[in-house]
């Protein structure tokens, strides 16, 4: 659902920000409920990168609504200065974290269980 809102946003559509944010809100929530018991660092460290990613969805949830004939109703300056468009950059830094530290994750699960 995000992929559809953030591609829906280009067809400047009232849809596209609810759905970018409803699916937001429920990658997050299904990360959320993931859970790494292990005393591994590295995985730890990880792991608080993968929230810190889905935080940033939710961040660009929200910039993406407030982007859309500046809903919240801010100043224009403000508006123009700290809201347009910059949801396009919250969405790229969260899903290069996200991409990250799947991979790292995936791989030092690899070398844990190797030595197993």
């Amino acid at each position: 659902m995000m992929t559809i809102g953030a591609g829906l946003t280009i067809l400047r559509l009232a849809v596209a920000p609810w759905l970018f944010a409803v699916g937001a809100v429920g990658f997050t929530s299904m990360q959320l409920q993931q859970r790494y018991d292990g005393q591994n660092f590295v995985i730890r460290r990880l792991r608080r990168m993968m929230i810190l990613s889905d935080v940033l969805f939710l961040v660009a949830a929200v910039l993406l609504l407030a982007n859309q004939d500046n809903l919240f109703h801010f100043d224009q300056f403000i508006y123009i200065k700290y809201v347009r468009n910059n949801w396009v950059v919250t969405l790229l830094i969260a899903a290069m974290l996200q991409l990250y530290s799947v991979h790292r994750i995936d791989s030092e699960l690899q070398k844990e269980a190797k030595k197993l």
